[in-house]
């Protein structure tokens, strides 16, 4: 199966999260946890991501049996055995091979309680090797490219994206340690 979106595995995680919940739960949790800024997330992509999650097979719906004030009848979503699978597998690689100043790794975070501990540190620990292996590569274009011999502007840009990796290590390299701990 194809990479689900941005949107698709923020939804399968919340879905996840609450058992069964409705297109307007979704969407005043995606309001109170910020998703808005950080992931870029619309409210009419909820609604489109809800209908290719149904139509993929990853979730099903039902009408509520409870209604509050007027309108019509809330649909609650829920997950299939096949959404958890898709679900659990998206966290992992997010957490194994997401960029530096990358959401789904946002997301892969979100979602941690929903994969085993010792998953989510092999995962963290492939992502730590995937960013040490990014940081060689940069260095070498870097050097290769005259270093600090540069113009500011292009040394600026080469600098900052190592900035960010080195930071980006630390970072994984602390939520391992914390995962770590938790486990004893």
């Amino acid at each position: 199966m194809k990479q689900l979106s941005n949107v698709e595995f923020m939804l399968l995680q919340i879905i996840a999260e609450c058992n069964q919940v409705s297109g307007y739960d979704i969407n005043k949790l995606i309001d109170q946890r910020g998703y808005r800024e950080w992931a870029n997330i619309g409210t009419t992509s909820i609604y489109t991501g809800l209908k290719k999650l149904n139509e993929k097979g990853l979730i099903e719906s039902e009408d509520s049996i409870e209604k509050s004030g007027k309108g019509p009848m809330p649909i609650r979503f829920f997950m299939t055995e096949a959404g958890i699978d898709t679900l659990r597998n998206e966290i992992i690689v997010s957490l194994s091979s997401s960029r530096e100043r990358d959401p789904r790794f946002d997301l892969g975070l979100a979602a941690l309680p929903f994969v085993k501990k010792s998953a989510a540190i092999e995962a963290l620990r492939q992502r730590l090797d995937f960013l040490k292996e990014i940081s060689k590569q940069i260095g070498r274009k870097y050097e290769s490219q005259g270093g600090v011999q540069l113009p500011l502007h292009v040394r600026a840009l080469f600098l900052h994206a190592m900035s960010l990796n080195e930071h980006e290590q630390s970072f994984t390299s602390h939520q391992i340690n914390e995962l770590l701990e938790e486990m004893k």
